[in-house]
C-alpha cells in the first residue's frame, strides 16, 4: 500500500503541482482546499500517511486544525508548509507535535525528506499500536469465565486452586485452559503470562466470579 499524503492548502495551483510531484514520487495523494474539508473526508484508518498543511488558510487555520486533530485523538504526523514563517508560529506548532515546518517554495528533495520522516513515524505508531491491540483482540474473545481463568493462570495459580476460587472442578478448569490456549494461539503458560504483562492485566485486580 502506498503511503498517503493529505495536502491541505487553499492555493489550487499549489495543490495541483504538489499532487503531481508526489504521485510521480510514488505517493498516493488526497487534496483539500480547507481544514474543514479534511475533517469531513479524512478516513479513520488511512494507512501509513501524513498531512502536508498550510499554516494560513481561510476558516480553520493550520495550527487550529492541528489542535482539533489532537483533540480527536488523531496520530497523523503533520508537516507544515508556509510562505509566511515566523518564530512564534514555528514554536507553537513544533511544541504541539508537528514533524516539520517548511517555507515555500521548498525544494523537492527537502519536501520528500520531510514527508518520509513523517510517514516513517506514522508506520512506527501503527506497528506499535497493532502489536498492542492484536493480543487485546484475542483476550477480548475469551468468555467471562475464560477471562477469570486466564487471569489466575497468569498469576501462577494451579488448576485446583483456581477451581476452588471459581467453584468449578479441576477438570473444568483444564478444559477452560485448553480453550484459552487455542483462542490466544499460544502453546505455553510463559506466552500467556507475557500477553497478560503486555496488556497490563497483572496490575489489575483479578476478575471476580460475578464479572
Amino acid at each position: 500500500m502506498s503511503a498517503v499524503v493529505h495536502i491541505v492548502d487553499d492555493d489550487e495551483s499549489f495543490r495541483t503541482a504538489t499532487q503531481r510531484l508526489l504521485r510521480a514520487s510514488g505517493y498516493a495523494v488526497e487534496t483539500y482546499d480547507s481544514a474543514e474539508r479534511l475533517l469531513q473526508r479524512l478516513p479513520e484508518d488511512a494507512g501509513p500517511s501524513c498531512i502536508l498543511l498550510d499554516v494560513r488558510i481561510p476558516g480553520l487555520s493550520g495550527p487550529d486544525l492541528q489542535d482539533r486533530l489532537a483533540a480527536l485523538g488523531s496520530h497523523l504526523p503533520i508537516v507544515f508548509l508556509t510562505g509566511h514563517a515566523d518564530i512564534p508560529t514555528t514554536v507553537k506548532v513544533m511544541k504541539a507535535g508537528a514533524d516539520d515546518l517548511l517555507t515555500k517554495p521548498v525544494p523537492k528533495d527537502v519536501l520528500i525528506a520531510a514527508l518520509e520522516r513523517a510517514i516513517a513515524r506514522s508506520r512506527a505508531w501503527r506497528e506499535k499500536n497493532e502489536h498492542l491491540h492484536s493480543p487485546q483482540k484475542l483476550v477480548d474473545s475469551l468468555t467471562p469465565r475464560e477471562r477469570q481463568v486466564f487471569e489466575r493462570v497468569a498469576r501462577g495459580k494451579m488448576n485446583k486452586e483456581i477451581g476452588r476460587e471459581l467453584g468449578a472442578t479441576e477438570r473444568t478448569i483444564k478444559a477452560h485452559r485448553s480453550n484459552i490456549m487455542d483462542k490466544l494461539h499460544i502453546a505455553t503458560v510463559a506466552e500467556l503470562v507475557l500477553i497478560a504483562e503486555r496488556l497490563g492485566i497483572l496490575a489489575e485486580q483479578p476478575a471476580g466470579i460475578g464479572r
